[in-house]
């Protein structure tokens, strides 16, 4: 049924007095609401299928004031509309307005008002129907339907008559209006002229259409078009024309027709056709499946989602039997069809739900709800909706399942609550307080509801070689112990927490002198230094601790931790396995380390930090075999400072990277400029610290500078490098070698290298530390010793330096050991690159050593 129909079974025709049991028969059979009003608007009747509108019974409505029932906002309209009826007798009248349901839930329907004369009670009808989901693509078709029908009453349509006897062409005024034309203005009838305003693509069959009315075809023709308005938009028209006389040959000779404005309507057309694709989408994502059934005759009509969901397609529909009855689930089949039966027989609206089988063997959860009613012809109907609700069932399901594992789980976490909170308060590892309770006893100490005399903070001493040559369970197993020595040694009073890594602290008791204080520290210095059997090894550590006395008045808790935390640093930095109390003076030297770290920064940033060489000379022409590159600090106030004052802050606040980069960066360009100028020095070489060699992008950096192989060398401090190299670090090594950059070991005997070390290494130079070079000229040991380490070097192919060459017998010596390289006051000192050029020039070092010789003779 379409919608303009549909409209027109909502105008009820007015109904003689006398036939009013007759009507009401009809009207609580009928599927479209309707009830009987007075003239004042009180229900006097209401058929099922307006109470079942509003979810009430007939005799619930009877008497209440229609309004009751009509939303606030529409009222007005509804209104207007009775009274339009009531005046009106012989004429229905009609309105769009919201019902609500007791529950508060509107829904909007068309009413259609007619008036019923009589005596002694008139009265008025209202017939209802839902419009919710079409209520838009219903106000627009009969938005157009009453403007054609009123157009028609008051001649709106465009009216042409083509005399074609007398010639005489004749168009009203509306449809020169149509097209922006003036009422009086002349009109050209030509078909020629006429047809150059058609849109080129309606040309054709709006020729053949007057062609096929003209031939005499057709007596009467209707076809729609675009023409050009005098604006110069376009206008859809719908054309209908009548022949009404005929000549002697049977072809028209007269034809009137008219003219209709159909551009709104397109509009609404393609707007309905926008919202029927919605609906059908609609239809199509919810995976309803719709059906209809006659229960008179038996058929029955399935939409394609019905059929989906059933699993059957079109073809099986031809065979006998039921669809729903052959796929209903065997232990579902009873009740579902006496729920249906039950249903159709209420005439009212029924839910129902069951399992089915589908052909393939897949069982499904299927939900419909349905509803009875009466067609216009008077057949009986049901129709409804299924949808596959499996998912539903099995989240529904799930859900369940949930909830009880919810309740267990519930039950468990009652159980385990002690111990969460437990938990929360300490470490699992050592089992001791953690740094929440921790934080919550200090709160304690602010609250003044508890004291402490002293904070031991304790960080364990060689515990990352322990981790990273045992492994973290070897790890794991010190901190346990330290846990359980701590714990046996401290007071009952006492306060132990693990605070991190290998850190712990202990809140001494108030009643504590600062002498038991020292004592206890001593105590756990001294066991945790005792070795710790574990896997077949002895784990040797120790510990630092810093701590800070509170009993002075003089810091808070917060303030006390800090403190203790700055004893514990300088602890670690005098040596570590020991411990140092905060100070006044502690605490100025920390300013002045925090003062020196900030003139670093500065100082980098004002390129104050500068490079000076020391050569070094072939030990037996005492030519120049090169030059070493030391970093110097031009401090604007203390004047040139060695590595000795900045070196340590710098690396602590990770500044040696950005000295070295600074250092390396001038020593290159005044190598550049002693080539220019002429001066043979054979190679130059910088200091790297380990930050620097770990630096991202540091191999590309060298690349782009392009030094020619063998000039460049890298110092790297045997106490760091040698048997402490990472992956990426001989990485880095191996690329600067394949760069031709050399590597040397500095400071080479004081350390614990190993062989092994240096052979993996493979560096080309070693230096041997000026402390086993000074005593060579009065020990005899000291010699053989310096000897071995140049043999060592030559074994491996390594040439080797020896520095803090002081006097020419200290040359001498190392000369007769083998020694390669030499380097030291004996002949020169640390100097700047102008400096340099003068000393290389003039052959100092020559006059130098020569003067020592003679001393020494």
């Amino acid at each position: 049924m379409t919608i303009a129909s549909q409209n027109r079974e909502l105008r009820p025709e007015p109904v003689a007095a006398g036939s009013l049991p007759d009507a009401a028969a009809i009207l609580d059979r009928a599927p479209v609401g309707y009830c009987l009003l007075d003239e004042g608007g009180a229900i006097r009747q209401a058929n099922p299928a307006f109470a079942d509108a509003l979810d009430l019974s007939p005799e619930a409505m009877r008497g209440e004031h229609i309004l009751h029932f009509v939303h606030s906002e529409d009222a007005a309209v509804f209104n207007s509309a009775m009274a339009d009826v009531q005046q009106r007798e012989n004429r229905p009248s009609r309105c769009d307005v919201r019902l609500v349901q007791p529950n508060g839930q509107p829904q909007w329907v068309s009413a259609a008002l007619s008036h019923i004369p009589g005596e002694p009670a008139p009265g008025v009808i209202l017939q209802i129907q839902s419009i919710d989901v079409l209520k838009q693509a219903l106000a627009i078709l009969q938005q157009n339907e009453t403007r054609w029908k009123y157009a028609l009453e008051s001649a709106h349509q465009g009216v042409w008559d083509h005399d074609f006897r007398s010639n005489e062409m004749f168009y009203s005024s509306h449809w020169k209006t149509i097209r922006g034309m003036a009422a009086d203005a002349a009109v050209d009838g030509a078909l020629d002229l006429w047809i150059e305003n058609v849109h080129p693509a309606d040309r054709e069959h709006v020729l053949e259409s007057i062609r096929r009315q003209d031939e005499g075809e057709v007596a009467f023709n209707t076809f729609q078009y675009r023409e050009r308005h005098t604006n110069g938009h376009w206008v859809w028209i719908e054309s209908r024309g009548a022949s009404i006389e005929w000549g002697p040959d049977g072809k028209p000779s007269r034809i009137i027709g008219t003219d209709t404005d159909i551009t709104e309507r397109k509009k609404a057309e393609a707007q309905l056709e926008e919202i029927s694709r919605r609906l059908r989408l609609a239809l199509d994502v919810s995976k309803v499946g719709v059906f209809e059934a006659n229960l008179d005759t038996g058929a029955v009509v399935r939409d394609e989602q019905l059929l989906r969901i059933y699993g059957v397609d079109a073809a099986t529909l031809a065979q006998p039997g039921a669809v729903l009855e052959e796929r209903l689930h065997p232990q579902d089949r009873a009740g579902a069809l006496s729920r249906i039966a039950a249903g159709v027989a209420s005439a009212a609206p029924f839910t129902n739900a069951f399992r089915i089988v589908r052909p393939d063997g897949a069982i499904r959860h299927i939900r419909s709800s349905s509803a009875t009613f009466v067609d216009a012809e008077g057949e009986r109907k049901l129709i409804g909706a299924n949808w596959d609700i499996t998912e539903d069932v099995a989240l529904r399901d799930e859900l369940e399942r949930a909830r009880q594992l919810a309740e267990a789980r519930n039950r468990e976490l009652e159980a385990a609550r002690t111990r969460i909170e437990y938990n929360a308060l300490h470490d699992h590892l050592t089992g001791l307080p953690n740094r929440r309770f921790l934080d919550q006893r200090l709160d304690d100490w602010i609250g003044e509801k508890v004291a402490y005399c002293a904070i031991l903070h304790i960080d364990l001493d060689r515990f990352k070689q322990i981790n990273d040559t045992l492994g973290h369970q070897a790890g794991d197993a010190m901190l346990v112990h330290t846990a359980q020595v701590l714990t046996s040694i401290i007071g009952e009073n006492d306060f132990v927490a693990r605070i991190g890594g290998d850190e712990f602290l202990v809140l001494c008791d108030a009643q504590h002198s600062q002498d038991a204080i020292v004592m206890l520290t001593d105590q756990i210095i001294d066991a945790l230094r005792q070795p710790v059997p574990y896997g077949g090894h002895l784990c040797r550590f120790g510990a630092s601790v810093g701590i800070a006395w509170t009993l002075d008045g003089t810091a808070d808790a917060k303030q006390s931790l800090l403190n203790a935390d700055i004893a514990l640093y300088r602890a670690k930095g005098l040596g570590r396995n020991r411990y140092e109390f905060f100070t006044k003076q502690l605490q100025t030297q920390i300013h002045h380390a925090k003062h020196t770290a900030d003139e670093i920064i500065k100082g980098l940033e004002d390129g104050a930090f500068v490079a000076f060489y020391q050569p070094q000379f072939d030990a037996r022409t005492l030519d120049i075999a090169g030059v070493e590159t030391l970093a110097r600090w031009a401090h604007p106030k203390l004047g040139l400072l060695a590595p000795d004052y900045f070196l340590k802050i710098a690396d602590d606040i990770n500044a040696l990277t950005a000295i070295d980069r600074s250092i390396a960066a001038q020593a290159l360009r005044d190598f550049k400029d002693w080539e220019t100028r002429g001066l043979s020095i054979p190679r130059i070489s910088v200091n790297v610290s380990s930050p620097r060699l770990r630096e991202p992008g540091l191999i590309e950096s060298l690349k782009q500078i392009g030094i020619p192989r063998g000039r460049l060398s890298f110092e790297l401090l045997e106490s760091i490098f040698l048997d402490d190299l990472d992956e990426n670090a001989t990485q880095t090594l191996s690329d600067l070698k394949a760069l031709g950059i050399d590597i040397e070991i500095d400071d080479f005997g004081t350390g614990h290298a190993s062989i092994v070390g240096l052979m993996k290494l493979n560096p080309n130079r070693l230096k041997i530390d000026r402390a086993l070079v000074g005593p060579i000229s009065e020990s005899a040991e000291q010699r053989k010793l310096v000897g071995s380490i140049i043999d060592i070097g030559h074994s491996l192919n390594i040439e080797v330096i020896a520095e803090g060459v002081e006097t020419r017998q200290h040359a001498d010596i190392l000369r007769d050991l083998g020694c390669d390289i030499l380097q030291g006051y004996a002949f020169a000192r640390p100097m700047s690159s102008t400096d340099l050029v003068r000393f290389v020039m003039a052959g100092q070092w020559r006059e130098n050593s020569e003067r020592q010789a003679a001393g020494a003779a």
